[in-house]
């Protein structure tokens, strides 16, 4: 069976807290590793995911990976996001205001 690891940037403007873990890492851009088999049926190939990392560079220069579920960290990915939006809603009400025609 193959194998593959594939490395992503997340990035996070919030302080948050990865399911598994008590202590809350501050806004930073983080790596994200995925470790996947590839399982190969006739012509056919699909991945299916085994594990998923973050890496966090602590400011001692030291690093850390954690292993986490990639569900977990969809979630705190999709709470980011949601603030992200509620912020720039709360921020464009200028632009959602109604226009006034000048004479």
């Amino acid at each position: 069976m193959l194998s593959r690891t594939t490395t992503s940037v997340v990035t996070f403007l919030n302080p948050f807290v990865v399911a598994g873990y008590t202590d809350e890492l501050p806004p930073d851009e983080y790596e994200l590793l995925a470790d996947e088999d590839i399982v190969q049926i006739h012509s056919f190939a699909s991945c299916r995911r085994t594990a998923t990392f973050l890496l966090i560079n602590w400011q001692a220069g030291k690093s850390e990976l954690r292993a986490t579920d990639h569900r977990d960290l969809e979630l705190v990915l999709a709470q980011e996001r949601a603030a992200a939006n509620k912020h720039e809603i709360k921020n464009s009400a200028a632009a959602l205001s109604p226009s006034e025609d000048q004479k």
